[in-house]
């Protein structure tokens, strides 16, 4: 490393060079880069409101943007060479800019510090990451709206403890997860809001004395106001982990879903069939079809889940403002968004194109005695029984059923009768799980016409 790169920035203060080691625990280029796009759009507003301001000339003005134009062309080229010993993203395109311009690249720096620099590239590729993820969600929602449009009226086991609880239908199951994915949809929405304020101006952590427009700033690099104290500007990242923390709460979602999608596509359930696009086979078992793209998710999730408490115990001691620290911020999020990103790609592919099994969802909706509760509450409405006495009958029918390995509606009316005569021949009518679900009509349950409305809702809602 040269004296004169290692001093570009603030070598005044610094007789001697570094030693190799600083270069390699200080320089953040090797990751930073990814900014490179937001810092040069960040760049180009803060020229022109010095320039508007009457703090730089309009020909300097001029002649930065056409720099910054040739910086932004090379790197998309990948021709652009980053430079380890000038540490970030920031400082490779300032001194590159000062090589194609001269000495007018020395005034883009006027009234802005690192810090705040920092603050608004980040800050702006936080927000096209929560905008690109709010798409990503959308096409993942729209695809379980169709799975549950295509299956509103076909019946699956609902389960408790991953034990037979109720008879579900598969409209329902999908839609249970449109309502938790459209919550991830508006904590998004939330946190986009909440971060949408601009730290330029803030400078090192005290604001300038150049007389900037930060509205002009703010509302150019469309944020909807400047941020209103430069210190906490400079100096928090809670727009970063609030990202990391809804993407957690979307990635468990994630997670959930995809090992339900590993367990209903097991040879024990069969309950799904995944496409060969996303699975894979054994190396020594050809008959082998493995669910990896659900797995996969479901690992990748963990790597969002440590990017979030990596990033708060970073952050937890730091005094304001701005601390070397805060470098440590960025690797972080960068890993989660990806890994959130293919997430939530993938798995929007696989609800695609798995081929619910119809036939196998209705036969495992009868084991396990899944309409007791549908005859407990046929005797509280019919023989007006307390509920903890219906419960307790229909537990002893249930033990029928079991001694002669049978279904609960395949029991005849003279057995049930031996523990109470009261029962008629019309509880066969809630004995079937089809009756049973078509039953659970309540705002919200599973029964067909329940789950069409819901898909109106929500498509209406979602425009999709």
């Amino acid at each position: 490393m040269t004296q004169e790169k290692a001093n570009l920035m603030w070598g005044g203060r610094f007789a001697g060079g570094q030693d190799a080691l600083m270069e390699e625990i200080n320089a953040s280029i090797d990751f930073d880069k990814r900014l490179a796009e937001h810092d040069i759009f960040a760049s180009k507003v803060h020229a022109k409101m010095l320039s508007d301001q009457g703090i730089i000339s309009e020909e300097d003005y001029k002649s930065i943007v056409g720099g910054l134009d040739q910086i932004s062309l090379q790197i998309k080229k990948n021709e652009f060479i980053f430079d380890r010993a000038l540490e970030d993203i920031h400082m490779n395109v300032e001194a590159r800019l000062k090589e194609i311009i001269g000495e007018p690249a020395g005034r883009l720096h006027t009234a802005r510090s690192r810090n705040d620099q920092v603050a608004t590239d980040f800050r702006l590729w936080v927000r096209d990451q929560i905008d690109f993820s709010q798409k990503l969600i959308k096409s993942l929602i729209e695809a379980l709206l169709d799975q549950a449009e295509l299956g509103a009226d076909w019946v699956m086991p609902g389960f408790t403890h991953l034990q037979m609880a109720q008879p579900v239908t598969w409209g329902h199951h999908m839609m249970a997860y449109v309502e938790m994915f459209s919550r991830d949809l508006s904590r998004f929405t939330d946190a986009r809001d909440r971060m949408n304020e601009c730290p330029l101006g803030s400078a090192a952590l005290a604001g300038t004395s150049f007389p900037i427009n930060r509205e002009k700033t703010s509302s150019a690099l469309h944020f909807k106001a400047p941020s209103a104290n430069s210190l906490d500007a400079v100096s928090d990242r809670d727009f970063a982990l609030e990202f990391l923390s809804v993407s957690s709460i979307c990635g468990m979602h994630l997670s959930r879903l995809a090992e339900e999608l590993v367990i209903w596509s097991s040879a024990q359930f069969k309950l799904i069939s995944l496409s060969d696009r996303f699975s894979t086979g054994s190396s020594i078992m050809p008959q082998k079809k493995n669910p990896d793209a659900a797995e996969l998710i479901r690992a990748k999730i963990g790597r969002i889940f440590g990017a979030n408490v990596a990033l708060m115990i970073v952050m937890k001691g730091l005094p304001l403002a701005y601390s070397k620290d805060m470098q440590e911020d960025k690797e972080q999020v960068f890993d989660a968004a990806d890994n959130l990103m293919v997430a939530l790609a993938a798995m929007s592919g696989m609800i695609k194109d798995l081929k619910a099994n119809k036939e196998n969802m209705e036969a495992a909706a009868h084991f396990g005695f899944s309409t007791a509760t549908d005859l407990a509450d046929w005797l509280v409405q019919k023989l007006n029984l307390p509920f903890r006495e219906a419960h307790h009958i229909t537990g002893q029918i249930v033990q029928r059923a079991e001694v002669k390995k049978c279904d609960l509606c395949d029991l005849d009316l003279a057995v049930i009768r031996e523990v109470d005569d009261r029962i008629t021949e019309d509880i066969y009518s809630v004995l079937s799980v089809q009756n049973s679900v078509a039953s659970r009509a309540s705002y919200g349950g599973t029964a067909p016409s329940q789950v069409r409305s819901q898909i109106a809702r929500w498509r209406k809602t979602l425009e999709l």
